[in-house]
Formats: C-alpha cells, structure tokens, sequence
C-alpha cells in the first residue's frame, strides 16, 4: 500500500514556520503600538497584574516583535541560532501579549508556533554564514528607518490622549527624542505618555543592542584559500590545467576550496549574501568531478548556503546539471583567438592595423615577457602603476581575475607593458603606459586577466598590447589566448541583424541602456575586433527565483558593488578555515 504522508514535506517546514513567525511578529508590533482594548475575555483575569506592568509589556511586546521579523530570514535558511532566539523570543512575546493586550489569540498562536518549532527542530540544522561586518551599519540603517517609521505609528494611534494639534514635524521629534530615552514636544493625558516613552525607548535600544552586536560579535571567518591547498590546485593544473582557460584563477587567494574523496579534482569558490559561488569549471580529472561536486552541494547544504556556478562551460554545465538537478543558463560567450589563425592583414582588421601602427608612429614600443624574466623593480613598478590606474576604489574581479601581480608563484604568467619615452620626461612611472597580464592555460595558452593603462597616454593601449602578446606568442610557445567575456553576446550579435524580432531587438536595446553603467556592448566590442571563436559559457542554480540573488552575489564577488565599510567595522583578515566535511572527518577521529 501507498503511505499516506500527513502535514507539509519537510524541505518546506522553514519556509511555513517562517511565514507563521513573520504574522507573530506583526501581531506582536501591533499589540504593542495599538492601545490596548477593554473588552477581552482574558481582561478579567489580567486586571490582577500591577498597573505599572502595562507600558513595559508594551514595550517587551515591540520588542519581540521587530526580533522575530529580524530571524525571518535565518528560519528560512534553516540557521540553529535563529531556531534558538525564537525558541526564546516566542514565549516572551506571548506574556507581554497577555498582560497588555490581554489577547487569547495573541497568547496561543504564539506557544502553537512554538510547539512547531520544537517538534521539527532537526530541520534547523544549517551552520553560521561568514560574517561581514557591513552588516552592522546595514543594520543600523534599516532598524533605525523601521523604528521611526513604528515610532510615528506610536504617536499618532493615542489622538484622544494627545494635548493640542501636534505637526507632522513635531510627531518626528518626539519620535527622535524618544529613541534615545528623552523625553518629546507632545504632551499626552494619562497612562499615554508612559507607555509612548517606553515603547519608543525600547525600539531605539533594539536598534542600538542590534547594531553592537553586528559590529562586535565572535566572527566566524570566511572559507580562504590555505598554502597546501594552493600546492595541491597547482598540482591538479599542472596535468589538467590545459581543459578550461579559467583554470589558474581558482589560485584566488580569496576563495575557499573543496577537493574531491579521491583528491584528483576541486571545485574553488566565495560566499556573497549567502550564495555558495564557484567559477569555471571544477580543477582536475574530468572522471573526478562528480565526487568534488558532491562535496561542493553538501557544504552548501550544512550552511544553507544557495549553490552556484557562474562560467562553467558547456561540459561543466552538462556535468554539474546531470549530477545535481541543478539548471544551466547560458551567460555569455568567452573570445578565444587561435594565434596560428590571427593576421592583420584584410579588410576586417582594417580598424586595428591602422590603429595599431599609428600608436607606433607616435613613439611606443611593447615588450611581451614571462613573469619570471621581470627583475624586483620592475615588478614592483607595474604592481604600482596597475594600482594607480585603476578606475575603481576596489580591484574587480572574481571569476577571471586572479587578484595580484608578480607573484613569485606565478612565474609563468605573461606581462606585456607598453613604453614611450616623453619629451617631458618621464612619468611616475618611467616610461611605462599600459600593462597587460596574462595567466596561464595550460601550457600553450594564456587568458586575459587585466588591462591597465595610463589615463593620459593616447587611447589604443589594449589593441596594441593584445596584438604584441598575440605576435610574440609563437615564440613563447603560446598557440591560443582566451580575452575577455562577453555577456549576453549572442544576444547583442542577433538582434542587430536584419530580420530580429522585437522582442529581439528589445532585448538588445536593454543590453546597450544596461552598457551605460556595466561594459556589456564595449567589451563584445573589443573582443570582437579579434575576430575570436566564440565559446559560450554558462551559470548554474538550483532555482530561478535565486537568479537575482545569484546576480547580486556575483556582482558583488566581480566588484561592480562596493561594500567596503569603515575601518573600525571591517573584518580582520581571518584564517584559513576547513570546510564543513572536513570539520566533520576531524571531529569523528577525534572521538
């Protein structure tokens, strides 16, 4: 026979536990803002309690209730301490529910949750994010717009007990003033103004406690790439590295690692807003992936963390989405140019070959080397001016960017510089302009990390260092280079062709708007005046209401969003931490 299961599937107990505690917590701010009525059944029975129990239960009321919408989020992610807080929040919520509200309704939907809670406690079981300390001031700005906002509610829901006509203005201020204990302009008859003070007091408290503990709690650091993690990615590179050009930039030092039971392959990854993010395809043995990609889920697992990937190609994604249900999305397209293939000459190279030589008339020269030929200070030097010519406050980059320059483990990467020596002499930098760096792909290739440039030298610094790195390549035994990648390609080359639809053609007058903020048309642009092969890239996820998030993770990770906070709230750089499996293998050795 067919068992007959009863109550919801487990996987979506959170999700209806955390609706349930987002009505309590409503009903809890309402108990505690709206004056509290006279013609309950229980009021009989609440009559006993002292009369100056009233404002404080208000306020303990308020409270809960603003806590409990804040630990939403952490039940729909299954977090333990959230679980916890509830479990403790709830029946506290309930008493002050009783003894100024004197609701039935408000003490037993409480406690009901409550027992929900404790029957599927297994469910909430995932383990603590990586903390930021940005949150602390996201926090403060959002606790301390809902408390005025609850504030204003306060005041304005006693009118018969207020003296006069107060402003609009005046409500603020006392609104204000109360969330820091004073006393406002607003006079109130009665029991009123005890109970506006004390509920305004405790939300501006609430915000404060919030705030500090955001700030200062124990962190938890973040997933980071170890040293003997580093040699063994380098080690799966070494003999697999040649399959995927975005290979070399799992050495990220920023990211954390998870390998395979058999150690021969690794899939690299970062934690943004609680999104799991890989990049590329897993490192190593194509046959050992199914067991780096097992580990991969199950550490997404144990923190609830939303899994992945962003730029695997076209066998990752047919790999990851057949060994973990996951769908693919095609993102964009990566230009790889054939060096055997590339010539200036023809009419399509027209625009570069001119540009091109008019850069050399004017007095620069290039100088396409290997990391390790570079002596100290002339490493230094381009690690200095890469710096200075950055457009933005942070270095972007996640996915194909490596994050530094000239390090001594990097000494097969390609630097190609760009040199005029002016009749002014020469610059901060001597006579360095533009710089190109190359990591490697294998051993006969290279992809494209970064371009910078002087911002005063004469535009075309890129076009003539790809065409120096691409001429020098058969000398450095390099037969193919991977540029840049292109989002949303196909997209931008269909709908400029004559017969596009218009949802076609919508679509790309999107893109190119989008362009103005975001380099979506220039670098297809760019790319395609190599006349590259296309290699279409994609991005993995569980669900498509998790794209936006997975979105602003990534643009997050790719530095397109800054959330670099102040110096006292930023987080110290924390050490390598094991990931969840591992954390599990050293506790059962250890017992």
């Amino acid at each position: 026979m067919r068992r007959v299961v009863h109550g919801p599937r487990p996987e979506a107990v959170p999700t209806l536990i955390t609706r349930a505690c987002l009505v309590v917590g409503l009903l809890d701010i309402a108990a505690g803002a709206f004056p509290r009525f006279r013609h309950s059944r229980m009021h009989t029975l609440a009559e006993v309690l002292p009369g100056t129990l009233g404002p404080f239960a208000a306020a303990l009321a308020l409270s809960s209730g603003v806590l409990l919408l804040l630990l939403a989020h952490g039940l729909r992610r299954r977090k333990r301490r959230a679980w916890r807080a509830a479990v403790v929040l709830l029946p506290i919520g309930a008493c002050a529910q009783f003894a100024y509200r004197h609701s039935f309704a408000g003490v037993v939907i409480p406690l009901v949750l409550l027992w929900v809670l404790a029957k599927h406690r297994a469910q909430f079981d995932a383990l603590p994010d990586p903390r930021s300390r940005w949150r602390a001031l996201a926090n403060f700005v959002v606790m301390g717009a809902g408390s005025i906002m609850i504030g204003l509610l306060i005041v304005s829901v006693h009118p018969r007990r207020i003296v006069g006509d107060p402003s609009l203005a005046d409500r603020l201020q006392h609104v204000l003033y109360g969330l820091f204990g004073l006393d406002g302009p607003l006079d109130y008859t009665g029991s009123a103004s005890r109970t506006v003070g004390v509920s305004l007091g405790a939300l501006g408290m609430i915000t404060a406690l919030t705030t500090v503990y955001f700030a200062f709690r124990p962190e938890h650091p973040a997933a980071r790439l170890a040293e003997d993690d580093e040699s063994r990615l380098r080690a799966l590179l070494d003999k697999h590295g040649a399959r995927d050009s975005l290979g070399h930039f799992a050495l990220r030092r920023d990211k954390g690692v998870v390998f395979s039971p058999s150690g021969k392959a690794a899939v690299c990854y970062r934690v943004v807003s609680g999104v799991m993010l890989a990049s590329g395809d897993p490192i190593g043995d194509v046959e050992a992936w199914p067991g780096a990609i097992e580990r991969f889920m199950d550490e997404a697992r144990a923190h609830s963390w939303t899994p992945a990937v962003m730029g695997c190609s076209e066998t990752g994604g047919e790999v990851w989405t057949r060994e973990t249900g996951l769908d693919a999305l095609e993102l964009g397209d990566e230009a790889v140019v054939d060096v055997a293939d590339f010539s200036l000459t023809g009419r399509a190279m027209r625009n570069v070959r001119q540009m091109v030589k008019r850069i050399e008339r004017a007095g620069y020269e290039t100088r396409v080397r290997r990391v390790r030929d570079l002596g100290p200070a002339e490493l230094d030097r381009i690690r200095r001016a890469a710096d200075d010519w950055r457009g933005t406050d942070t270095e972007r980059g996640f996915s194909m960017a490596l994050g530094r320059i000239g390090d001594a483990a990097d000494g097969d990467c390609l630097i190609a510089t760009a040199h005029k020596s002016d009749a002014d002499g020469p610059g901060p930098f001597g006579d360095l302009r533009a710089v190109l760096h190359f990591v490697p792909w294998g051993d006969a290739g290279v992809s494209l990390d970064l371009m910078r440039r002087d911002r005063a030298a004469d535009p075309g610094m890129n076009e003539l260092l790809i065409v120096a790195a691409l001429q020098a390549a058969p000398k450095l035994g390099i037969s193919h280079v991977s540029l840049n990648f292109a989002m949303f390609r196909s997209a931008l080359a269909r709908g400029e062709k004559i017969g596009a639809g218009p949802v076609l053609r919508a679509w790309r007058g999107l893109l190119v708007f989008l362009s103005r903020w975001f380099q979506i048309e220039s670098l297809y642009r760019f790319n395609a005046k190599f006349r590259p092969r296309w290699e279409p890239r994609f991005v993995v996820y569980r669900s498509s209401k998790d794209l936006p998030r997975i979105g602003w993770a990534a643009m997050r990770a790719e530095g397109f969003v800054n959330m670099r906070m102040p110096g006292l709230l930023r987080r110290r750089t924390p050490e390598p931490r094991p990931c969840a499996h591992t954390r599990r293998e050293e506790e059962a050795s250890a017992a």
